[in-house]
Parts: C-alpha cells; structure tokens; sequence
C-alpha cells in the first residue's frame, strides 16, 4: 500500500516535474506574488495545497513568501499552505479511500497500517513534512489509517510550523539557504512532538481515569 501511493503520487513529479520547476523559478514566483501583494497569502496557500497533486516546489513558495511578506507573516502564511496540504490529504483519504485501499491491499494491510500509526503516527507525520513526497504518502496513509484527527493535526502543526517559518525566514533574508539554520530546524518536528505528544497522552490518561470513575460510580448506585 506504501509502495502504491508512492508511485501514485510521484507520477506527476515524473511526467511534469521539470516544466513545474521551470515556471515556477524563485524569480517568476516572487514576481507573481508581489504583484498581487494583497491576495499573494491566498495565492501562496493555495499553490503550497496544490502539491498534493501536482509538482509543486512547496519550498521555492514558502521562500518566496518570506521575500514578500518577511520571516513572521510569511512564515503563518507558509506553514498554513503545508498544514492545509497535509489535512486534505488526510480527509479525502480518510472519507473515501478507505473502500478501495482496501479493496486493493487488503484488510491486513489496512490493519498493519492502523497499528502503525496508533504507535508512531505523530513522528511520521511531524517529521515527514521536512522530506520530498512523503509528507503527502504519509497524510494519505494517516488518513486510511484513522488515525486520529486531533491527533494528526496537532502532528501535522509540528511539522508544518517549522517548515514554513524557516524557509520564509531564509527568504525573508535574500541570501542561498544557510544550511546551519535549515539542519538545526529540522530537528523542530521531533522537539515540538516531544512536548505535544506527552501532553496529549497525560490528557488521554485524565480524561479514561475520569471516564473509568464516572463508570464505577454509575454501577456503584445501580447496585444500590
């Protein structure tokens, strides 16, 4: 199922990839952006969401949104189009993917997959955003997978957050890429994940001890 998706989605890298790379140079993207500097946020999310299905340089976007708009809004306004990226991936696998993957893998895929992302979900998703093509494989699979949505979307913030705030920040600069800042950032994902997935799970462990008493007490004044 991995394989599949994979493929699937790297069609469009393969047929259209160079002609994408070529119209949407760093110079073109800027231009068009600054042209249309009150709805270039818009245009930015928008282009940034199109990855899901089609060549995208996301990076070269979110770079030139911070040239545009400067590290913070263009920062929000990157990491928003890498979060709405993510989600709709997410969503449209999950309502309507899950009858043919499992027409196509099987049940026991879906449920290796399933097991999968109970366990590790959040680190594939959180630190997929950084690498090319699997954020989106990873959404999709999240998506097929219920994992669940609070779950995948405060994973998917830690992701997209960092993403799209150093690339803009690099952008908003005007200089090549300081590979320092971009390594250093790429551990972001997994920091952020850390703090995010142990607060989520004391909430999950509050909230089935809360559950567990209201139960007991429940049957305590039945049998009475």
């Amino acid at each position: 199922m991995v394989v599949g998706l994979a493929v699937l989605l790297a069609l469009p890298f393969l047929l259209w990839g160079d002609a994408f790379e070529a119209a949407f140079s760093q110079e073109r993207v800027v231009d068009r952006l600054d042209a249309s500097r009150g709805w270039a946020w818009l245009a930015g999310i928008g282009l940034l969401a199109a990855d899901i299905v089609l060549p995208m340089p996301a990076t070269v976007v979110m770079t030139a949104l911070g040239m545009v708009y400067g590290a913070l809004v263009g920062g929000l306004v990157a990491a928003a189009g890498s979060f709405s990226a993510g989600a709709i991936a997410y969503a449209l696998c999950r309502a309507f993917g899950r009858g043919i993957a499992r027409r196509v893998a099987g049940d026991d895929e879906l449920r290796r997959a399933e097991a999968l992302f109970a366990s590790a979900g959040g680190w594939a998703v959180a630190l997929s955003r950084w690498m090319p093509l699997l954020p989106e494989v990873v959404a999709c699979l999240a998506g097929l997978a219920r994992m669940p949505m609070g779950r995948f979307a405060a994973a998917l913030a830690c992701g997209s957050l960092p993403l799209g705030f150093t690339f803009a920040f690099v952008g908003s600069l005007n200089v090549e890429r300081p590979r320092l800042v971009l390594i250093l950032s790429a551990a972001l994902p997994a920091l952020l994940w850390i703090i995010v997935g142990r607060s989520l799970a004391r909430l999950t462990t509050r909230r089935a001890v809360r559950t567990g008493a209201r139960r007991a007490g429940a049957r305590r004044e039945e049998s009475s």
